[in-house]
């Protein structure tokens, strides 16, 4: 049945564009279609992301629809909240143990149902990316198709070509890394090194927990992490042995770097006296919001300077407002779409940290920002001319083919391409991965055959720097 005017839902052989996200032009897009016809089929490499390590350890069947495109994606329930569906009736749990829906099926027809919320998001791109390529499952979402698909999807489930490993070979991925606590004992990933399957699995360090003093059990926290590193983490020399101790432990799991995400991208530069006293009043649960921001912003220097010892890349990405409602969290807990961007300083905040280490050709240092008016103003200038800082790229509310063009047209002027990373996806939304990925391969293929048609460059160099965003700057910037 084709589509009505009305928007009736109908199924087509291939509903995605095969010039879809190009450049209107017909000079400039037939650039664009040849410049990425040369890196689609490209390894992906998946250098920061949020995927479970579980799945690829057990390698058990996805449960079911709901629970693979659903019930773990903020980036789709937030959506639906905002216009007033319950996140329990999205199968979302409540830390009482309340009522959450457990139906899968009636899940995703309340999600399909409301499918029309995601027109014109990057989410609806990346389900549709998903459906058809992963799935093939051609039709349109929609309370009329809600069965229909579930029932399709669910089937190809069953199905040991979608178990995860297989569809990390699928996908071409070459490396994916996790992100977990340092107080993880890294069981899912022991498993995946000891067993016979040869995907690359690696772990990175993130260690809000411990190095945050309102991170929530603060105090406890570092009890464990000095237990698990074998240090009496509670002095301040035994603390950082303990991080030392817990990086290398992360390592021999394959890990190349280190992931903090604070509030915003202060950095400090304090005396180990001065350390030591925030530390103990850290623990003490009696730092002022100020102190507690000192204290963070010294940590990230301690990491660094850590980082020029045992070669971990150094990704810093703040400025995002974490659980903004409080009802939220105190009923949902962590992470449920609640995290809001802020305006974030990086001139003066970051000033600390490069006074003392930002001139060390050795230490690579990855900036992320949620605000893009820094993108000109501050963070292309620093990365154009300190050895150490790297442009992550266009992150999380701009993670979309507008925010990824802004994102090259702001900062190439003053940070040229090869200051940049490259793409990563920053997902837990496993089937998303190679949506994503091409996303950000058509985006950067129609910017630079913009530039090849505009006489900035020649073409020669521009399948050569699209090999390089896709694939060559992430492997070299993360050390993969």
């Amino acid at each position: 049945m084709a589509l009505g005017k009305a928007g009736t839902p109908g199924t087509s052989e291939n509903r995605l564009s095969p010039d879809r996200l190009f450049p209107v032009e017909p000079e400039v897009r037939a650039i664009a279609r040849d410049l990425y016809d040369s890196v689609k089929s490209l390894p992906i490499v998946s250098p920061h992301g949020h995927t479970d390590p579980r799945w690829f350890a057990e390698n058990d069947a996805f449960p079911d629809p709901s629970q693979l495109f659903i019930v773990p994606d903020h980036y789709v329930f937030r959506m639906l909240f905002s216009q007033g569906i319950d996140l329990s009736a999205l199968g979302v749990a409540r830390l009482d143990g309340g009522w959450s829906e457990t139906d899968s099926r009636k899940i995703w027809r309340v999600f399909a149902e409301n499918f029309h919320l995601l027109r014109a998001t990057p989410s609806r791109m990346w389900l549709d990316h998903s459906f058809q390529e992963v799935f093939g499952w051609t039709g349109r979402l929609s309370a009329e198709t809600a069965d229909e698909a579930y029932d399709h999807i669910a089937d190809c489930l069953t199905r040991p070509d979608f178990r995860p490993r297989a569809l990390f070979e699928r996908f071409n991925i070459e490396v994916i890394a996790t992100t977990e606590s340092p107080l993880d004992d890294l069981k899912w990933h022991r498993m995946t090194r000891d067993s016979s399957w040869s995907g690359r699995v690696v772990t990175a360090y993130r260690p809000d927990a411990v190095v945050d003093p309102e991170f929530e059990g603060f105090a406890e926290n570092v009890e464990t992490f000095g237990g698990l590193a074998g240090e009496d983490a509670t002095t301040w020399q035994g603390y950082l042995r303990a991080h030392r101790a817990r990086r290398a432990y992360f390592k021999s799991f394959g890990a190349t770097s280190s992931d903090h995400g604070h509030p915003n991208a202060r950095t400090e530069n304090l005396s180990a006296a001065k350390a030591e006293d925030l530390f103990q009043k850290a623990l003490g649960g009696t730092c002022t919001p100020d102190e507690a921001d000192a204290f963070r912003g010294h940590m990230l220097t301690e990491m660094a300077r850590m980082s020029l010892d045992d070669g971990l890349v150094l990704q810093i990405h703040p400025g995002s407002f974490r659980n903004h409602s409080g009802q939220v969290l105190s009923t949902f807990g962590r992470d449920k779409g609640f995290d809001i961007p802020t305006r974030t300083d990086y001139v003066r905040a970051l000033k600390p940290m490069l006074d003392a280490v930002g001139l060390e050709k050795d230490l690579s240092i990855i900036l992320f920002t949620l605000d893009e008016t820094a993108y000109a103003r501050e963070l292309a200038p620093l990365a154009g001319v300190y050895p150490t800082l790297k442009l992550g790229p266009a992150w999380w509310f701009h993670d979309s083919p507008e925010g990824m063009r802004r994102f090259r047209e702001q900062t190439t002027e003053t940070a040229g391409f090869y200051n940049t990373v490259g793409f990563n996806d920053d997902t837990r939304a496993f089937s998303s991965i190679p949506a994503r990925h091409d996303v950000a391969r058509r985006v950067d293929c129609g910017y630079l055959a913009s530039l090849v048609r505009t006489g900035r460059f020649d073409e020669d160099e521009a399948y050569e720097v699209a090999q390089d965003l896709s694939y060559r700057l992430v492997k070299q910037a993360y050390r993969l």
